[in-house]
């Protein structure tokens, strides 16, 4: 019997500490980066844009007035992105079923936690993304209301000189 080179668990429930995959690495990170993005729209669509308002705020409520700690908790979730998108990322394992590193069930964890974790990534830098445009927004407002501001000083100026103090323009030598 010849031994093969490569070395064997020796016990037998060694076996699955040792994750074999059939999708390649590379391409389990590209599913991870891409699926990342719906997850993060997602969450962030429904716990801080506009088209959501009413329900949050109804969410925002009933975190804080709910009879039972479990009702406030639920209602919260609605509220965070962070909490929100646990729920989004397991929502998204059951409808592709991916797995990362694992083919069992704990390719399903290390999925759910994966994804979450670069949501909160994109959402961090979208977040951010965002209150560089509102300062950028806010400096140019400030110089338009300067500008504003000196335009109306000048027609101020002018509107105050009597008509007679007009400067002479100087003559041309003919």
């Amino acid at each position: 019997m010849r031994h093969s080179p490569i070395a064997q668990p020796t016990l037998p429930f060694a076996s699955f500490l040792h994750p074999t995959s059939t999708v390649a690495l590379s391409l389990q990170f590209a599913w991870l980066l891409i699926l990342s993005i719906p997850v993060a729209c997602i969450a962030w669509t429904i716990t801080h844009e506009e088209a959501f308002r009413e329900p949050r705020e109804c969410c925002q409520r009933l975190s804080k007035q709910a009879r039972t700690p479990l009702l406030r908790k639920f209602f919260y979730l609605f509220t965070c992105e962070y909490c929100f998108s646990h729920y989004v990322a397991g929502f998204m394992l059951v409808l592709t079923r991916l797995k990362l590193l694992y083919l069992d069930w704990r390719g399903y964890v290390v999925a759910l936690f994966a994804l979450v974790w670069v949501a909160n990534q994109y959402m961090s830098i979208y977040n951010r993304l965002r209150l560089d445009i509102k300062h950028e927004q806010v400096q140019i407002k400030q110089v338009q209301i300067k500008a504003q501001e000196k335009e109306q000083r000048k027609e101020k100026e002018k509107k105050e000189q009597p008509a007679g103090a007009l400067k002479s323009m100087p003559e041309r030598a003919a």
